[in-house]
């Protein structure tokens, strides 16, 4: 609580007044008294104000006077706990901050007492509404709490309706690391956003995301239903270069160079996507169907086949896996069907290795750039900024 009222002053000024050689002696003037100014009070939201969000600031701004007491009741008239805190800005006016958030659809009363100079109290009450959603909205994170990635996993926030106000959304989630970076959010679509920095994550770093969203409009009636936070590691730094053209894979942990492998990429007819691809799911035994990305098995190009230590690179169909029907041609030719193709001793030891968010970048393949839900590497830094919201 704070006094904000000056403080009364009083004074008497006697003026002596007199004529040269003689006269009657002056007369003292009366003193003169300064009234005390009454304390007065505002408080907000306006009274009457409604779809209000339960996260809006609820200000009393006190002028010549000092605030005694703050209440807030719900609609049934219980008193709801809270606090009065003096935020940063303006040193006029304080923040009541309930202990749990208030709830939608519910009506709140506010009562703020102060008492000025002239020891008299002061009061205003505001009665509002808070909003009633159409629909709430938590959104699917990855990576999971508590879970190790590696250096090239974006965290990703997926929506279920389309986010009208984007820039609203984006300023309540906030990522902190241990080791810091530039990283920026990036929109794929109105109901997936994206966080990643100009280079691949530093190792052995500790990242947490505040997804502050309860209370936060979202746009065409949609309103975030709560908060989460999410903590996760980066791990060790495995960065792996898959080449086309001299059909070998060279792993490297950290800095260090630890295998080179022979394999054999994509074939002419169905080449492998060029550009960083990212770890994102781990198979010991799988089958490789090829209606998984749109070709029939019954097709000419179709395929249904057992395979061995699959680590996923793409929704593609793109895997790192073992193919002991091609070791006569891994190291000299590319005639897979867009996979790396390994001997069952060689992908076992990289399936070891490897953990989701790993990066292995395919160079020198006949085909394109890569696109698959994580193809985040692939976008030019500038372009990937201009992706954000809030730019």
């Amino acid at each position: 609580m704070r006094r904000t009222s000056a403080l009364v002053t009083a004074g008497a000024l006697v003026l002596l007044a007199g004529c040269q050689g003689g006269g009657d002696g002056g007369t003292a003037a009366a003193p003169t008294t300064v009234e005390a100014t009454p304390a007065s009070v505002e408080v907000s939201p306006a009274d009457g104000a409604t779809d209000v969000s339960p996260i809006v600031p609820l200000e009393i701004s006190v002028t010549d006077g000092e605030l005694t007491d703050v209440s807030v009741v719900d609609g049934a008239g219980a008193k709801v706990a809270g606090e009065v805190a003096d935020p940063p800005g303006d040193p006029a006016v304080d923040v009541w901050t309930p202990e749990a958030p208030l709830e939608y659809g519910t009506s709140y009363t506010l009562t703020a007492t102060a008492e000025g100079a002239d020891d008299e109290p002061a009061e205003a009450t505001t009665t509002f509404t808070t909003v009633t959603p159409d629909t709430l909205s938590t959104p699917s994170i990855g990576p999971l709490d508590g879970r190790t990635v590696g250096v090239g996993m974006p965290i990703r926030v997926w929506f279920e309706d389309p986010v009208a106000d984007k820039a609203a959304v984006e300023s309540h989630l906030r990522v902190t690391s241990s080791t810091p970076t530039d990283g920026v959010w990036n929109w794929f679509s109105d109901t997936e956003v994206h966080f990643r920095p100009s280079e691949y994550w530093p190792e052995n770093t500790d990242v947490t995301l505040e997804a502050d969203l309860y209370g936060v409009d979202f746009g065409d009636g949609v309103w975030g239903e709560k908060d989460r936070t999410i903590d996760f590691r980066i791990g060790e730094r495995h960065v792996s270069i898959a080449d086309a053209a001299t059909h070998q894979m060279q792993v490297y942990d950290g800095d260090r160079l630890v295998q080179t492998f022979p394999i054999s990429a994509g074939s002419p007819e169905n080449p492998s996507y060029n550009g960083p691809h990212v770890v994102t799911e781990m198979n010991r035994h799988m089958v490789m169907d090829s209606s998984t990305y749109g070709v029939p098995v019954d097709s000419p190009d179709g395929y249904r086949t057992p395979v061995e230590y699959a680590v996923r690179l793409s929704n593609s169909g793109e895997f790192v896996h073992a193919a002991p029907w091609s070791v006569a041609q891994q190291g000299r030719e590319n005639v897979s069907h867009g996979c790396i193709n390994m001997s069952t001793e060689n992908a076992r030891w990289f399936f070891e290795f490897s953990q989701p968010g790993d990066v292995v970048e395919i160079r020198n393949s006949s085909a394109g750039t890569l696109r698959s839900p994580v193809y985040d590497w692939t976008i030019p830094w500038e372009q990937w900024q201009a992706g954000s919201a809030l730019e």
